[in-house]
């Protein structure tokens, strides 16, 4: 019985998709005298609830010209819409605003899945230490992080001083390729003061307080070794590695679209991703000081716990995680 009724409602949602949601949008413009994308640039503030519903608009449309919309080449955007206004039998005289507004949303989407594009070939190109662009970055990563203390050979038990695990970090960059490095390397010298203040206190062993479940849980011997134990903290290198994960898993599921729509006034670029980058990792290393986690054991708890925040926030279709570089300012109401 249940297996019919689960059926049943499938089935009356793709009618009700298929036809009563097309047949509505047909009485809906007789009425308004307005096509669905006339409605929704006309009605909604410039940003990602534009955009979004745009993008909503064009995939669901049953015109194979207007679904391939989404996925042209930045170049051909002006002809797109020449040919969308075409398509609607829209005047573009009586309607010049219109064109503006589609333009600025389609640079938006299309500029979206360029940028996984790139940041996918980022991920998937490995480090190679032969590579001498790949070693520069690298030791400016260093040099950005510790300025004061020379790094004084390449393959070196010092890495592990700003988080990498071992004497060369071409092997922790497997997972995310140079996208990782490029990402770490942005953060250090163009957010350096942060970096470098994340990187001390990721460093330093943390006094807690002994409550009386964790009593319960240690010998006292335990909890002498445990309150003042490094692993408290965490490797900034290798949690950076894992918020560039975090960061290319938002951006793929398309979760990031809330953000960039307002933040990039146009295509959202590399820069935009890395700043994004940039506060995931302060906000992160707010966030697990607030968890307050008994060792580093905890840390995939902890990061699972942070990527739900983020999620729940991007639901808001006005949300900007990152407003000091938010170029939302210039996004006018076209």
């Amino acid at each position: 019985m249940k297996h019919f009724l689960r059926m049943f409602v499938q089935v009356c949602l793709y009618f009700y998709c298929k036809c009563l949601w097309r047949c509505l949008k047909f009485v809906v413009r007789k009425l308004t005298g307005r096509c669905e994308l006339q409605r929704i640039c006309y009605n909604t503030k410039p940003g990602a609830a534009r955009t979004m519903k745009i993008e909503a608009s064009l995939k669901g449309s049953k015109s194979k010209r207007l679904q391939t919309s989404v996925s042209v080449h930045p170049d051909a955007i002006e002809k797109t819409i020449d040919d969308i206004m075409e398509l609607k039998r829209i005047n573009p005289d009586i309607n010049p605003q219109l064109g503006v507004s589609l333009q600025a949303c389609l640079l938006q989407i299309v500029g979206y899945r360029n940028l996984i594009v790139e940041v996918e070939k980022l991920r998937r190109e490995p480090y190679d230490s032969e590579n001498p662009q790949h070693e520069e970055m690298l030791l400016k990563l260093w040099k950005c992080l510790k300025p004061n203390s020379p790094l004084k050979a390449r393959i070196s038990k010092q890495w592990c001083e700003i988080g990498f695990q071992g004497d060369d970090p071409k092997t922790d960059f497997r997972g995310m390729g140079l996208l990782g490095l490029y990402n770490l390397v942005y953060f250090a010298e163009w957010d350096t003061e942060i970096a470098q203040q994340v990187l001390s206190d990721s460093l330093q062993p943390k006094y807690r307080e002994v409550t009386k479940k964790e009593i319960s849980q240690f010998s006292k011997a335990e909890w002498e070794k445990k309150k003042f134990d490094k692993a408290i903290g965490y490797s900034f290198a290798i949690v950076g590695i894992n918020i560039t994960d975090l960061a290319y898993n938002l951006l793929v599921s398309g979760a990031l679209k809330t953000h960039f729509y307002n933040v990039a006034p146009e295509a959202p670029t590399l820069t935009h991703f890395q700043q994004t980058f940039c506060y995931l990792m302060h906000e992160f290393h707010k966030f697990w000081i607030e968890e307050d986690p008994l060792d580093i054991m905890e840390f995939n708890r902890v990061r699972e716990k942070f990527h739900k925040r983020i999620l729940k926030q991007l639901q808001n279709p006005e949300m900007a995680l990152c407003p000091h570089f938010a170029a939302s300012e210039s996004l006018v109401n076209m």
